[in-house]
């Protein structure tokens, strides 16, 4: 019987994979190529945990698969290095990041991806912190300059304390930094930003259309955040600023009572009177204490400051007053609000604490009032003069817009809750912006051949909170000359978001040998968009979008002539560890090192993909691994019993043939649907008739070998080796089945009530009691021999008879 020796098995074939180079593929002459990709991982300190390779061996099955239908499938690694993850950490242990990434990297490559099996191809490894790749990052942010996508301003951002950095909407969670957890602020700064919004509708309408999981569709979807309505304009006293707002219930303008400002809209300075100015100022500061989150909290008591001021109601010129109130946030819309008390509940509640006038404009349902709460329902219009009764949402919000159109006071509208990207980071471990500042020329991008801008090695690169980048401390970087004119210039010491680093990386993958582009033309054209994508969905939001969305831009510009990057997402589950999410507050963390060390790589992968369904997650128990150790010992023995010549004729069994041709057809199809724990426990099922039956058979022992290969590809080379096979096993072709052997032979069973026999059945051979019992039941021969009886027991012969006993 031939051992599963992990010991000795996995370090032979991970050696002869190398050696014979079996992951590397032809990329200019691949006949039928699959790019086979899984999220690069950021190098931490801590290495790989169990949830990484949760998420690459159910990527790299895939792939593995691939290539024994025939493929060739390029599936390469590299390291997401950049970024405030990997500078924190280097802070908090009093080391350095250009000195710690780099052993990071070489240890996760070499004691833990290097081990687990994965057929990935080193030769066109990427790492975010090479000059050679971020030279091609640089070139991103100056392609995107160049083509009107990336641009600068000064105006609120949002700050966290924790990091003393910028962050992006997105990364900012339920009011919280989503690295460090602290609280996230406002704060008045210039800003480098992408234009995301330029394609929110492309980029929104696009995802009816994608092959991704639809959790991960439902995220965008609700980010991006389209709203119909329309902008209407309201005149302010004294020939002030007109105001414009956006509101999806132009319907209900009748209503409007009073408006309201975002505390840091900068509009406000112009509408504030001079009595109003140190009570409107002191709110300001004490909303600017405040999370986005907080503001927005719905059960929040209300605040609020009159700004002195009035607006003019276009639908009937009635004067209503002007507040800043911090629940309207400057982002969205306009920054600006209607306020119509009788039909939203945010400004009922306002308007109730500040005793400010409710107008009814819409009839209420059966049983609604307003002495409580709004009525944000549909109805006939009422006190809305010559619209009354018109439907509110419909045909009543369709003539108001039209008649203050011609006049130029309203105009349909379409709304986003995506905001631009905010790509400035005053950290130090990121890609400089490639950004010089002329006092003749203003922003000039730096030019292509003087790519990369290098990061400077700072001994002292903690930030200081100042909203300066470390590197403004560092002349040397600071000053330069201008690229135009050749003044005197200054650098910007800003570096860019880590994400613009992973939204192209898997362009670079298939170019890594050019030093003179970003991404071949060619190759491109050959291996992109991406054939499988296989990641967590916790990106949606982040690395998604805007993957997807510089995947536009870049074919906006000419660069490429795809407009999504990705033909399919996949998003997998999340493993916790005995009920209980894992964390390392907790002391739950699974260091997968010690369980490959014992029970080995491919043991480890296969009860990573049998604890629980790939696409939700599983449970983690200490017990599983020794368990699917076991599982492989069983099957190399079923496969290469020891001292027997396996029978190399096709099986003749009718059962035989049956478990062989639909566990063929069936590990393929789950693993198609990423249903890896049913595909597994097929494989259980064969090997179990096999094992029962003592079948010792070659055509079934080189079936079983290769259905293994994607879960356990160390065994499987060594199995297929052992049965004289041709290396790889992965060259050999994914067996075929007999469709009409997938179907389990017919036997007859006799229905018996009362030991008498009363029906028969023509049924699947292999049925189970609980399965045939209903079909008895259910008999029209049976059923007169048990009216106004009782079912007491059954007895019950595999593949031959039921009996029924009744009274």
């Amino acid at each position: 019987m031939l051992k599963y020796d992990p010991k000795t098995v996995e370090p032979k074939w991970q050696k002869r994979w190398a050696q014979e180079k079996v992951d590397q593929v032809d990329l200019a002459g691949a006949k039928k190529p699959f790019y086979n990709l899984m999220m690069f991982p950021y190098p931490s300190a801590e290495g790989l945990h169990v949830g990484n390779l949760f998420a690459f061996v159910g990527s790299d099955i895939q792939g593995r698969y691939r290539r024994l239908l025939g493929y060739d499938v390029f599936e390469p690694m590299g390291f997401d290095a950049f970024g405030m993850h990997s500078e924190k950490f280097a802070l908090k242990n009093n080391r350095h990041p250009a000195e710690m990434v780099p052993k990071n990297i070489e240890r996760f490559r070499e004691t833990q991806l290097k081990k687990v099996g994965l057929s990935l191809d080193w030769s066109h490894q990427v790492d975010t912190t090479s000059p050679e790749y971020y030279r091609w990052t640089q070139w991103m942010f100056v392609t995107l300059f160049k083509n009107g996508l990336a641009y600068r301003k000064t105006g609120p951002v949002n700050w966290c304390p924790g990091c003393k950095t910028v962050l992006a909407a997105e990364q900012v969670i339920d009011g919280a930094c989503e690295r460090c957890a602290s609280v996230v602020g406002k704060k008045e700064m210039a800003q480098w930003y992408f234009k995301t919004t330029a394609f929110a509708q492309e980029l929104l309408e696009a995802l009816d259309d994608l092959d991704w999981s639809e959790r991960t569709k439902i995220a965008q979807r609700n980010w991006i955040g389209r709203s119909f309505g329309a902008e209407l304009t309201f005149a302010t006293e004294n020939n002030g600023p007109a105001l414009t707002v956006f509101t999806t219930r132009p319907d209900t303008i009748f209503g409007a009572t009073y408006m309201v400002v975002a505390p840091e809209h900068p509009i406000l300075k112009t509408l504030v009177t001079p009595d109003r100015l140190s009570e409107v100022t002191a709110y300001q500061k004490a909303a600017a204490s405040l999370s986005e989150l907080d503001r927005q909290t719905e059960n929040r008591e209300k605040t609020g400051v009159f700004t002195g001021a009035f607006a003019l109601n276009p639908a009937n010129q009635r004067k209503i007053p002007i507040w800043v109130a911090d629940y309207v946030l400057a982002g969205y819309g306009t920054g600006l609000v209607m306020a119509v008390p009788a039909h939203d509940q945010r400004d009922y509640d306002f308007a109730k604490k500040f005793d400010l006038p409710i107008i009814q404009v819409v009839a209420l349902d059966s049983g609604e009032d307003l002495t409580t709460k709004a009525y944000e329902g549909d109805g006939p219009l009422i006190n809305s003069g010559p619209f009354d009764g018109l439907m509110a949402k419909s045909a009543g919000a369709e003539a108001i817009v039209a008649s203050l159109a011609p006049s130029g006071l309203a105009k349909k509208t379409v709304n986003y809750r995506l905001r631009d990207w905010c790509v400035s980071r005053q950290r130090y471990w990121g890609p400089p912006i490639p950004i010089v500042y002329c006092p003749k020329c203003g922003p000039v991008p730096v030019p292509e051949k003087d790519l990369p801008v290098l990061l400077p090695y700072l001994a002292d690169y903690k930030p200081d909170g100042s909203g300066l980048s470390p590197l403004a401390r560092s002349p040397e970087f600071l000053k330069t000359a201008c690229p135009e004119c050749g003044s005197p210039a200054e650098r910007e010491t800003d570096v860019s978001d880590n994400f613009l680093c992973s939204a192209w990386y898997f362009y670079r993958y298939p170019s890594t040998q050019f030093d003179d582009r970003p991404f071949d033309p060619e190759l491109t054209k050959k291996w992109l968009p991406v054939d499988l994508y296989v990641g967590g969905n916790e990106h949606a939001v982040l690395h998604l979008l805007y993957s997807r969305w510089l995947c536009r831009a870049l074919n906006q510009a000419g660069f490429i002539d795809f407009a999504e990057p990705y033909k399919r997402f996949v998003a997998h589950g999340m493993i916790v560890r005995d009920g209980a999410k894992m964390s390392k507050s907790w002391g739950n963390i699974i260091n997968p090192d010690s369980y490959i060390a014992e029970f080995g790589a491919d043991a480890f992968r296969v009860y990573l993909m049998f604890m629980g369904a790939y696409l939700e997650g599983g449970d983690f128990r200490d017990g599983g691994v020794k368990a699917m150790k076991s599982f492989l010992d069983r099957l190399a023995a079923a496969v290469a019993p020891e001292g027997v010549a396996l029978d190399p004729n096709p099986p003749t069994d009718p059962e035989t043939l049956y478990w062989l041709n639909s566990t063929i057809k069936t590990v393929g199809n789950d693993i198609l649907r990423f249903s890896y724990n049913t595909a597994l426990a097929r494989i259980m099922e064969l090997v179990n008739h096999v094992t029962k039956n003592q079948i010792q058979n070659r055509i079934i022992a080189e079936a079983l070998v290769r259905l293994l290969a994607p879960f356990a590809p160390h065994l499987a080379e060594e199995l297929w080796e052992s049965l004289g096979g041709r290396f790889s096993v992965f060259a050999q072709g994914w067996p075929t089945y007999d469709e009409a052997a997938t179907q389990r032979p017919e036997v007859e069973y006799v229905v018996q009530v009362n030991g008498k026999v009363r029906g028969r059945l023509s049924l699947a051979k292999g049925l189970t009691a609980e399965e045939i019992e209903p079909l008895a039941l259910a008999n029209p021969g049976v059923q007169k021999w048990l009216a106004d009886k009782t079912l007491v027991r059954k007895i019950f012969v595999p593949d031959k008879l039921i009996n029924l006993v009744v009274k």
